[in-house]
């Protein structure tokens, strides 16, 4: 077994669209980013590069690279999982935080949670996403940005 830890931050903008885990959550704000800004998924992506000791998100998916502009992230998800299989290993388990203090993510969480499943190619139940605040503190505190950790366990 290989573990992996990603973690990803992005600042809220006015406008736009959220997308966290690959859905689209109406919050009257969106992510600053050059991608579609999906924090969940980048930090779960930067966990399956790390347990695999591929690198990480921006070596494999530049933000400086016009082809992943407003670039879908359960696509590049995909080509992870895809990646990471290619590189002998296997997604086993999946597991997310994200720390956001607006919206409110619980309704959310079932449709996550199989979005990144499929992504992944394995049962929903290997995928786990929860939410927290961080009680008004900090930047996600204050609405400024959204964040997420992610681990994942890979077998050989």
């Amino acid at each position: 077994m290989r573990i992996g830890h990603g973690y990803d931050v992005h600042r809220t903008t006015p406008g736009g669209r959220l997308v966290l885990g690959g859905v689209e959550i109406p919050a009257g704000f969106g992510l600053a980013a050059h991608s579609d800004g999906d924090v969940v998924i980048h930090a779960l992506i930067d966990a399956l590069f790390g347990a695999a000791g591929m690198r990480d998100i921006g070596y494999h998916f530049p933000d400086n690279d016009d082809r992943f502009l407003g670039a879908d992230s359960a696509e590049l998800l995909r080509e992870t999982a895809r990646l990471v299989r290619e590189g002998g290993f296997t997604p086993d388990y999946a597991d997310v935080t994200v720390v956001a203090e607006r919206p409110k993510l619980s309704p959310f969480i079932e449709e996550m949670k199989a979005s990144i499943a499929a992504a992944l190619g394995v049962p929903v139940s290997r995928v786990n996403v929860k939410a927290t605040t961080e009680e008004k503190l900090g930047f996600t505190g204050s609405g400024e940005g959204i964040a997420a950790h992610a681990v994942c366990l890979l077998s050989e």
